[in-house]
């Protein structure tokens, strides 16, 4: 009964970060459309998160894509809660 309420939290917590990712996608998407104020390097740097982000995602790396998608969000001053 403990093996299958465990198997059941980590489906349920691999699952939950697969949706947390593309909402970041999106606030990222939407804060970058409304021009901020960065430096042409930090710019870039957000769209290399980004992109690097959503490829960590369509590989199904989670955990990775939520953490590179979070220092983009640093970047552009998104809240991450």
């Amino acid at each position: 009964m403990r093996l299958i309420l465990l198997l059941a939290a980590l489906l349920f917590c691999g699952s939950a970060l697969a949706f947390h990712c593309p909402m970041d996608m999106k606030k990222i998407d939407d804060a970058l459309a409304a021009g901020p104020a960065l430096s042409a390097e930090q710019l870039a740097e957000v769209k290399q998160l980004r992109a690097d982000g959503e490829t960590q995602h369509n590989a199904g790396k989670h955990q990775e894509s939520v953490d590179t998608l979070a220092k983009a969000m640093a970047i552009l001053s998104i809240d991450q809660g």
